[in-house]
C-alpha cells in the first residue's frame, strides 16, 4: 500500500510551508521526515493526518484519493510529543479509547478490546501498568502508552510528531530502539517527524530531508552520508569544517593535498569553499608528512574520541576527530599536516 505525495503545496498567509512536495513512502517502510524548524515537515504530517488541507497537490494511498477521505477513513495513528493522554483514564482505557468510540456496527466486543489492550501492553513492554493513570507514569512510560494507543485501531499509517522531544537523552535513546522493535513487529508504514539527525539516521529505512518547504534529498542514511545531494544536506547532517580550495576535474585542491568531491553533480572548476567532517580529516606530525600546514591549539573530548582543534597559517580554525589512541602523539602548539579524505564544495 504505497503512499504517494505529489506536488503538495500549503501556505499560511505569505509563508509557503510546503512548496510542491513530492514523496513516495513504501509499504511497511519506516521513513523519517528530517529538517530544521520551519522546513515544513510537521505541516506535511498534518496534511497526511487530515488536520490540514493542502492548497494544491494530490495524496494517494493504495491508489485511492487520501485527501478525499475522512480522518476515520484514513485509519491513521497519531503520536505527539506531549503524549495527549486522558488523565482521568487508566492506561488500559487510554489504549482502548479508539476502539470503544467506534460506531456500534464496527466496534469490537468488550472481550476483543481487552485482548487487544493486553496484546499492546505486552508489545510496548508496559505489562502490569494497565490499571495506573498517566500521572503515575514516567515520561518514557507515557510515550509507550501513546504508541500503544495509536496502534490499537490497527492503523494503515502511523505518524509520529517529535515523539521523544520531551524526554531526556538516556530515555530517548532507549525508546528509539523500542520504537524500531515495535515497527518491525507490526509492519505498519511509519513516518517520524524529527529535527534530530542522530534519531532519524538511527531509526529510519530512508530519510526525507526537508528545507524551506521542499525536499532536499530522500535516501537511506548511508546514501545521505556518502552522496549528499547538496551542501545543505552535508552541513545539516553533521559538524563540518570550511576551507578555501580550488576545484579541478572533480578534485578539491589545497596547499599540500587534494580530496575528491562527493556531491552527485561535479562542481565547476575554479575557486570554492570545501566542507569536510572532523572524522574525515587526519593529522600527521612526521618530518616528511604531506598536507596542509596547521598548528594544534587545543585537544579535548572524553571517552573513545578526541577533538583536536587546529589553526591554519591565516587563522582558519579546523577540527579533527580521532580515536583516543591516535591522539596521544599530539600536543597543543605542535605543527602538523592536515588532510581530508572527501569533501563537499560550495561554489
Amino acid at each position: 500500500m504505497t503512499l504517494a505525495i505529489d506536488g503538495v503545496t500549503k501556505a499560511f498567509g505569505r509563508f509557503p510551508a510546503l512548496a510542491g512536495v513530492s514523496l513516495e513512502v513504501r509499504d511497511g517502510e519506516f521513513l523519517s521526515l528530517l529538517g530544521p524548524s520551519g522546513s515544513g515537515k510537521t505541516t506535511l504530517l498534518r496534511v497526511l493526518a487530515g488536520l490540514d488541507q493542502p492548497d494544491q497537490g494530490r495524496v494517494l494511498f493504495d491508489g485511492a484519493d487520501f485527501l478525499a477521505q475522512t480522518a476515520r477513513e484514513r485509519r491513521v495513528g497519531l503520536v505527539f510529543q506531549q503524549y495527549a493522554l486522558f488523565r482521568h483514564m487508566t492506561v488500559a482505557r487510554n489504549i482502548a479509547f479508539g476502539l470503544e468510540v467506534r460506531p456500534r456496527a464496527t466496534r469490537p466486543s468488550a472481550a476483543k478490546i481487552r485482548a487487544r489492550v493486553d496484546e499492546l501492553l505486552t508489545l510496548a513492554q508496559i505489562d502490569g501498568l494497565g490499571h495506573r493513570y498517566p500521572t503515575e507514569l514516567s515520561g518514557g512510560q507515557r510515550q509507550r502508552v501513546a504508541v500503544a494507543r495509536a496502534l490499537a485501531v490497527e492503523p494503515r499509517l502511523l505518524l509520529l510528531d517529535e515523539p521523544f522531544g520531551a524526554l531526556d537523552a538516556k530515555v530517548r535513546k532507549e525508546l528509539r530502539g523500542e520504537l524500531r522493535r515495535i515497527h518491525d513487529a507490526t509492519g505498519v508504514t511509519t513516518i517520524l517527524v524529527t529535527h534530530d539527525q542522530e534519531e532519524a539516521m538511527a531509526l529510519a529505512d530512508r530519510v526525507a530531508l526537508m528545507n524551506k518547504g521542499r525536499m532536499e534529498q530522500v535516501g537511506t542514511p548511508a546514501e545521505l552520508d556518502t552522496t549528499p545531494a547538496s551542501p545543505f544536506v552535508f552541513t545539516f547532517l553533521g559538524e563540518t569544517n570550511r576551507l578555501a580550495c580550488r576545484v579541478d576535474s572533480g578534485q578539491a585542491r589545497f596547499d599540500g593535498f587534494a580530496a575528491p568531491v562527493i556531491t552527485p553533480r561535479e562542481p565547476a572548476d575554479g575557486a570554492a569553499v570545501a566542507l569536510f567532517r572532523p572524522e574525515d580529516a587526519a593529522l600527521d606530525g612526521g618530518t616528511h608528512a604531506q598536507g596542509l600546514p596547521v598548528r594544534i591549539v587545543e585537544i579535548h573530548g572524553r571517552g573513545a574520541l578526541r577533538q583536536i582543534e587546529c589553526l591554519t597559517a591565516v587563522g582558519e580554525r579546523l577540527t579533527v576527530e580521532v580515536a583516543e589512541a591516535f591522539a596521544t602523539g599530539f600536543t597543543a602548539g605542535q605543527p602538523v599536516r592536515l588532510t581530508a579524505r572527501r569533501v563537499v564544495v560550495e561554489a
